[in-house]
């Protein structure tokens, strides 16, 4: 029994990716679809490997890192791809803790002047940012 292959338009639509974005990871060499003539097939390893890559840059991962996370892998086994990831994780969270620290204080400082506006407008006094 053969394994299942999606073809190019099988897999960005299985993916919601753009035909462009399927390429430029081709390009990039992070996927690597059998080629039979000039049509490509997408077998279990390119299915997993997307997976991986589309939850990477859901978590904010550049695709060099997950390039070498998929690397790693394949001349360092199960083990030592999961450790990196574990530390990428690490870095990665409290990347994300700052960036919504810093969202939180925008969010804050957006309020108090759409308040202040607001009371401005009620009180009649046309200097709302003056």
């Amino acid at each position: 029994m053969s394994e299942p292959r999606l073809s190019f338009k099988e897999m960005c639509a299985r993916f919601e990716v753009t035909p462009r974005t399927l390429r430029y990871y081709e390009y990039i060499e992070i996927l690597q679809p059998e080629r039979i003539g000039r049509q490509r097939f997408y077998g279990p390893r390119e299915l997993a490997r997307m997976t991986l890559i589309l939850r990477g840059r859901r978590y904010g991962f550049q695709l060099e890192d997950i390039r070498q996370w998929l690397l790693i892998y394949e001349k360092e086994g199960t083990e030592t791809q999961m450790r990196t990831f574990v530390e990428a994780a690490d870095a990665q969270l409290d990347e994300l803790a700052r960036q919504k620290a810093q969202i939180e204080e925008a969010m804050d400082e957006l309020r108090r002047m759409r308040d202040e506006t607001r009371a401005t407008l009620r009180s009649g006094d046309g200097r709302a940012f003056g």
